[in-house]
């Protein structure tokens, strides 16, 4: 498997992923990203919205896998965090060590800018992941909750209701 930063013509590839992940996450219907999406956060944006690496079969020229990551520039440690929002391999893939060499990019990627630490959140009933990425050395973290907002809340609390 061959592990690389993702391109502009990997979209099309992209797209099936990210919708896979969605379903898999439970939140297919609000799923609303497009190839246009991808195309601007994640190419044309200067600096992109996200990064992504792929996990592509050298044979097939097919991507099995994804880690999109971005970046939080400054934390009280003062240093980056680097923040993985989505983790993907297709199914005919797993087993086949692609998520951990995904974790690798992404852990050569935090290296190479100074990071002071890799977040990202996984579902609580996924026990599957938390078993891979406990198996990896990650711990889940007790300190916080997570919260979240949704636009008809946010838009009251601006005013803009």
């Amino acid at each position: 498997m061959t592990i690389r930063i993702a391109r502009e013509e990997d979209i099309p590839q992209l797209l099936p992923l990210m919708r896979g992940l969605a379903k898999f996450e439970h939140y297919i219907d609000v799923f609303s990203i497009t190839e246009e999406v991808i195309l601007d956060h994640g190419f044309r944006r200067n600096p992109p919205s996200f990064f992504c690496f792929v996990a592509e079969d050298p044979e097939t020229r097919k991507i099995v896998g994804m880690l999109v990551y971005y970046f939080i520039p400054y934390t009280a440690i003062a240093k980056p965090t680097l923040y993985i929002k989505e983790l993907f391999v297709a199914p005919e893939a797993r087993n086949l060590r692609v998520g951990e060499a995904l974790m690798e990019a992404v852990a050569r990627e935090a290296v190479a800018n100074d990071c002071g630490v890799i977040k990202w959140e996984v579902a609580p009933w996924n026990k599957d992941s938390m078993r891979f990425y406990e198996r990896l050395g990650a711990e889940p973290n007790h300190d916080w909750v997570d919260y979240s907002m949704k636009p008809e809340v946010f838009r009251k609390l601006a005013g803009r209701d």
